[in-house]
Parts: structure tokens; C-alpha cells; sequence
């Protein structure tokens, strides 16, 4: 299926004003939003978003990756942003399988043939991102080298309660009940629930705002908790990816010290073994490394665009 014109809200986006967004479609009918911005002649970064995440709250870093030369281009996932939502309650988290991502990096890699961006590409991959970005480049994502961003290669479980999270989820799952969302969760938005002294996103109170900004102005961007099959897939998931080798590709891999969100022994012990892997840890940062104080998010890019640009 032809890709065609999709909504995309520059006004609260603060992104390069050269963007174009499009939907385009998953091999099972699942309508993606793509959105690229196509400025740049060093490369083309992959962008793969975290959870609840879509296009618009990534202007301002795709303003400064254009500022380094970079053309960026980026997919809501399903299930998020302005990509189909699969369940009546359109705030749920949810995921048939975490496989079912790999058919939207499929389309969005399709998506991005007819457009005239430079050849080398990168990927930059956020949180859940990071996951579905490992198992593409398993899988064989032609990419020059990678960047990860607090990756959720494991889940901030209590040791004590990991064996009470999986028996509630694959209980759920295996009843029919994986459409609900997963303990403590619910239909209100991680940013417009917590107030910024409780978040554990940013310690930047401009950033918070400014994602609390786009969602108070475009409520059908938002989603709640995630459901009880995401959780069971995501759990899942990380233990399949635990199992495999990392791949050859050049990768450097950002973690917050104050980080609660995902785990970060599982981020730490893979990076120990990655063959042209590094780990660079951040003072201070919390979980998102991108949309942190200015002097995070001025490392983490100057970092980024020379891993980059050293694997053009």
C-alpha cells in the first residue's frame, strides 16, 4: 500500500521546519505514522522512540542532530502516537507480541526507500526502542553503528517481586485478561500524573514541561500503563535477548547513575561484552538522557554525532 499524508503538530513539535510525516503500513494492515526530517548530509538516523513516545516530543533533538548534519526519521509504534492503538481503550499499552515491532521497523525501513537521504544510516534507539533496535540489528538492520539510550534490555523489578510479575502476566495472558493494564498503572499519562519533583524521567523542569505541554494540547498523542501482555512480551523479550551475543556493529550505550526505570545491570553486563561497545555513564542523569539538563543532552549529542560521523 502507497504511503500518504499523516497530521504532524509541528506548532508544539519546536523541530526543523523541512518535515514531512506519512502513514505507511505494516505487513499485517497495522497504519503507521512515519515522520522524517530530511535535512542532512552526513547520514540518516533510525530513530526508535520508547514506550507511550511519539514523533513531536523528538523536534528539538532532531533540530540538533540537523545541526550536525544528520537527516532523522522516526515511526510511532503501534499502539502509540498517532499509529493504530489495537484495543477499545485506545490509552493501553499494548502489543500482541513484541515481534509485532519488527513489522513496523520493516515498514518504516520500506517507507524511507523513495525519499532522497543520505545512504549511510545510524541508529539511535530510546528505552523500549533500545530493545526493538537490538533485535533488529540481530535480525540483520543494515546500520553503520548505534547509540543507545538508557536501552530497556531488562525491567526495574524488585528481585523479590520479578517471580509475582511474571506469574500476573502470564496469567493474565493465558486468561484472556492481558488487555488490562498492569499493577499501578492506569489511562492517565506517566507526565500528566506525576508532578516533575516525583518524576524519574529528567531532572530538567523546562523538558518535563515541555512534554506535558504537547500532550495537554494534543490529548490523542497520550497513553497510559502499559498492558498485562506488553508486560508479559516485554519481559519476555529481554530474557530472549539476555540469551544472544551482541552484534559486531560499533555501539556506544548512555545510562543516568539515577536511573529507576529500566535495569541497569542487564544494560551494564552487555555492554561489557560488546565487541566495540562502550558504556558512558552520566552524573545525575535519569532515565532520559535526550531530554535532560543541557549539559546531558550537549554530551550525549556531541558524543553521538562523533560515534557517528567516525562510522560514516
Amino acid at each position: 500500500m502507497e504511503s500518504a499524508a499523516a497530521p504532524f503538530h509541528r506548532e508544539v513539535a519546536q523541530g526543523p521546519e523541512c518535515v514531512e510525516a506519512r502513514w505507511v503500513w505494516a505487513r499485517d494492515g497495522t497504519r503507521l505514522r512515519m515522520v522524517v526530517w530530511p535535512e542532512g548530509d552526513r547520514g540518516t538516523i533510525l530513530l526508535f522512540t520508547g514506550r507511550t513516545e511519539y514523533a513531536e516530543k523528538y523536534g528539538p533533538i532532531a533540530a540538533e542532530l540537523r545541526a550536525r548534519g544528520f537527516a532523522t526519521v522516526t515511526v510511532d509504534w503501534r499502539g502509540q502516537g498517532l499509529s493504530d492503538r489495537p484495543l477499545n481503550d485506545p490509552r493501553t499499552g499494548h502489543v500482541s507480541r513484541f515481534t509485532d515491532y519488527q513489522m513496523d521497523v520493516a515498514a518504516m525501513l520500506i517507507g524511507v526507500q523513495d525519499l532522497e537521504l543520505p545512504r549511510s544510516r545510524f541508529l539511535l534507539a530510546h528505552s523500549m526502542g533500545g530493545c526493538i533496535g537490538l533485535r533488529s540489528l540481530l535480525e540483520g538492520l543494515d546500520a553503520n553503528a548505534a547509540v543507545f539510550s538508557a536501552p530497556m534490555w531488562g525491567i526495574a523489578i524488585l528481585q523479590p517481586l520479578r517471580p509475582l510479575a511474571w506469574a500476573l502476566a502470564w496469567i493474565a495472558r493465558s486468561s484472556r485478561f492481558g488487555h488490562l493494564y498492569a499493577p499501578s498503572t492506569g489511562a492517565r499519562s506517566y507526565v500528566r500524573k506525576v508532578p516533575f519533583d516525583s518524576n524519574l524521567l529528567t531532572t530538567d523542569p523546562e523538558m518535563y514541561a515541555f512534554m506535558q505541554g504537547q500532550l495537554a494540547s494534543h490529548p490523542a498523542l497520550d497513553l497510559g500503563g502499559p498492558s498485562l501482555q506488553w508486560l508479559y512480551e516485554a519481559l519476555h523479550e529481554c530474557r530472549s535477548l539476555a540469551s544472544k551475543a551482541s552484534p559486531r556493529i560499533p555501539a556506544v550505550t548512555f545510562l543516568g547513575d539515577d536511573e529507576h526505570v529500566i535495569d541497569p545491570v542487564r544494560i551494564k553486563l552487555r555492554m561489557s561484552g560488546w565487541p566495540k561497545g562502550r558504556l558512558v555513564m552520566m552524573r545525575g542523569a535519569r532515565h532520559e538522557p535526550m531530554m535532560e539538563m543541557p549539559r546531558h543532552r550537549d554530551m550525549f549529542l556531541a558524543q553521538t554525532a562523533e560515534h557517528f560521523e567516525a562510522h560514516s
